[in-house]
């Protein structure tokens, strides 16, 4: 099946590579049409961001139009069968709300800074 659902994320963050992981292995196991592109291997100039937007939260492209954050985890969930339910209940009204909060707001500023630290940490010790 062609994918009609791209989710673009950060893979050189582990925490973020493994829960995508967990995505990855459940949809090509099910033939779903769901891609997941590394940050750092597409042309993000494309959908107007840049590597540093692109790393600071979860992104999708579905039908053509670029997701992120909530949005993005939702619009991902509802094309896999295990995932619908949550993608149900975190996109009720109120609680859609809150999960936006707390992602946007919390989850998605600590891992970026995470990132950057491991970043920093990298470029500090320069090449082996």
């Amino acid at each position: 099946m062609t994918p009609d659902t791209t989710v673009i994320y950060n893979a050189s963050c582990p925490i973020c590579s493994r829960e995508i992981e967990l995505y990855r292995r459940y949809s090509t196991a099910r033939g779903l049409p769901l891609r997941f592109d590394d940050l750092n291997t597409v042309e993000l100039a494309q959908w107007n961001l840049t590597p540093e937007d692109a790393a600071r939260r979860l992104h999708v492209i579905k039908d053509g139009k670029l997701l992120s954050g909530t949005d993005a985890f939702l619009t991902m969930w509802a094309r896999m069968p295990r995932y619908r339910p949550l993608a149900r209940i975190v996109g009720l009204p109120g609680i859609r709300h809150i999960a936006a909060l707390v992602y946007e707001a919390a989850l998605a500023p600590a891992l970026y800074a995470l990132h950057r630290r491991r970043v920093r940490r990298l470029e500090c010790k320069g090449p082996l």
